[in-house]
């Protein structure tokens, strides 16, 4: 009777979990034929898994339906809820059940990056010695959230995000259930479920709820009737606004502003400008967003488009001025700008190749002419003195600035560094000319970069 009125007032995610392999929806990268995931199950050979994917993708239910499958007995806990002392309980309980009967014991564990590393450790022997199969699932990138010697004793399995006509199959199913149950006739218009599917992005769970939702605001309203009608309105306020997906300092976090910045990289501004607007819409500091626009516009730009960091610089101070709303409009032209801009990074290479001998190669020696002349205390014969390049009509230094030959900053033939490549050619022209600082001929009209 308890267990009656429990399922009762389960949710419809809940009451319709799948039971079976072939009644699984999605994720048939894992359980499609010939996929490992498929393969392991058909041979009986499972062992310690970590499931690692969003919300509702069917990570606690293919445990389950695992479970019935493998005929294993199935404990099931969440991380943060269960203690040290319950789970030597399991371990113990397992291992008698292994001894008596021969029968695997499943222990899935939600949020299995909630255990603390002590918590975790806990289970390691028995999981490589395989007196329990543990399944952990988890929203988080499991090769940061979990102990490395757990995941070393376990196989990672990715779980997507659901296709929108998964998600719509699942929706059908239940409105047969729900109508079946119910033994009323409900038609939900074809709009109304394309609607949950798009807005649950790939959760069938959040889906389900809008259904019955919908359904369970209906009911009064339809006493006496047998036909209950869900339109399009209706599915749109039973779901409300879409949840972001992102938490602001997890992987979502890293992966959207990574996708920002590769899409203003790689020149589609229609990209960078969506990508913008998710971080934006799920509350991202738009500050955040500034600062790493105007790294970009160094790092991937540079000289090719000097006037992209003016546009970054002037795009921070605007939005540190102004903050949301009116800054998404300075931030989405600056994303534009960048990801128009021609593209560079000529000057980051040039400071990392530089950092990188200064690191690990002898130190060059400032050459003494370049040095403060407070310092030059002996003037040795012959020696050479600095000389302004003012003192030359071409205003370019005929002297040595380094004594070791490097070329670090290597421009391409794009945008402005064109026309700075061709003002590189005519200094070194200058250079290797030989002629006599002061010598009014020898530099000529100067008519590069102008």
């Amino acid at each position: 009777m308890r267990e009656q009125r429990q399922r009762e007032v389960a949710p419809l995610a809940v009451k319709l979990r799948p039971r079976t392999i072939e009644e699984f929806v999605g994720q048939e990268h894992l359980l499609g034929e010939g996929r490992l995931l498929n393969r392991i199950l058909l041979g009986q050979t499972l062992q310690s898994a970590i499931f690692a994917g969003p919300p509702g993708v069917g990570k606690t239910t293919l445990a389950e339906v695992i479970a019935g499958h493998t005929s294993a007995h199935f404990e099931r806990a969440h991380a943060a809820m269960i203690g040290i002392g319950r789970i030597k309980q399991v371990i113990q309980d397992a291992t008698n059940r292994l001894e008596d009967s021969g029968r695997r014991t499943i222990l899935f564990l939600d949020e299995i990056h909630r255990f603390s590393r002590s918590q975790q450790d806990v289970l390691l022997d028995d999981v490589e010695n395989g007196r329990i199969i543990l399944i952990g699932a988890t929203t988080e990138n499991p090769f940061y959230a979990v102990n490395s010697a757990l995941l070393s004793r376990s196989t990672v399995f990715q779980f997507n995000p659901l296709e929108e006509e998964e998600v719509s199959r699942i929706i059908r199913h239940a409105i047969d259930h729900v109508a079946t149950d119910s033994g009323r006739e409900i038609q939900v218009d074809d709009e109304a479920i394309r609607c949950w599917a798009r807005l649950s992005d790939g959760d069938a769970r959040r889906g389900l709820q809008a259904l019955e939702v919908a359904l369970g605001s209906l009911m009064h309203e339809v006493d006496g009737k047998t036909v209950i009608r869900v339109d399009l309105e209706t599915a749109k306020e039973s779901i409300q606004a879409k949840s972001p997906i992102h938490d602001g300092t997890g992987d979502e976090h890293y992966d959207l502003v990574s996708a920002l910045i590769k899409s203003m990289r790689g020149s589609d501004p229609d990209a960078a400008v969506y990508w913008l607007a998710r971080m934006l819409d799920a509350g991202e500091d738009p500050r955040f967003i500034a600062r790493r626009i105007a790294i970009l516009a160094s790092e991937d730009i540079g000289n090719a488009d000097p006037q992209a960091l003016m546009v970054a610089e002037a795009a921070w101070s605007v939005t540190e001025r102004v903050g949301m709303p009116e800054c998404q409009i300075t931030l989405s032209q600056a994303a534009i700008y960048m990801a128009m801009a021609p593209k560079s990074g000529a000057s980051s290479q040039a400071i990392w190749a530089a950092m990188d001998d200064v690191q690990t190669e002898r130190s060059v020696p400032v050459p003494r002419h370049l040095k403060q002349s407070s310092k030059m205390t002996t003037e040795q014969p012959g020696e050479q003195k600095y000389m302004s390049p003012h003192e030359n009509s071409d205003g370019i230094g005929r002297q040595e600035y380094l004594e070791v030959d490097r070329n670090y900053y290597q421009p391409p033939e794009r945008g402005f560094e064109r026309s700075i490549n061709e003002r590189l050619r005519y200094i070194e022209k200058i250079r290797s000319s030989g002629r006599s600082p002061g010598d009014d001929q020898a530099g000529g009209r100067d008519d590069a970069c102008q």
